[in-house]
Formats: structure tokens, sequence, C-alpha cells
């Protein structure tokens, strides 16, 4: 699962990059930014041991 995370957040920072560079508005990119830090972080808490 944590690896699914961390495709997914992947995308997102990828799309981020896109937004940024088509000249998106910041609520949109900062969306879309904090999208794929609650997917790192949830890939990130998966690996660590309960």
């Amino acid at each position: 699962m944590a690896i699914v995370l961390f495709i997914v957040a992947g995308f997102l920072v990828g799309g981020v990059v896109q937004l940024i560079k088509s000249g998106a508005t910041k609520f949109s990119v900062a969306v879309v930014g904090v999208l794929a830090a609650l997917a790192a972080a949830g890939g990130i808490a998966w690996l660590l041991p309960s």
C-alpha cells in the first residue's frame, strides 16, 4: 500500500509542476501540493512500525 501512495504522490508532484508551468492559480497549485504531501506522509506512516 505504501508503494501505491508514493506513486500517487509522484503523479501529484508532477501535476504541481505542470500547473506551475501552465500558469494556474496559486490556490489550485496549493491544493494539489497538499494532496501530494498527504499521500507522501501516508506512505511514510504506512511503513512505520506500529
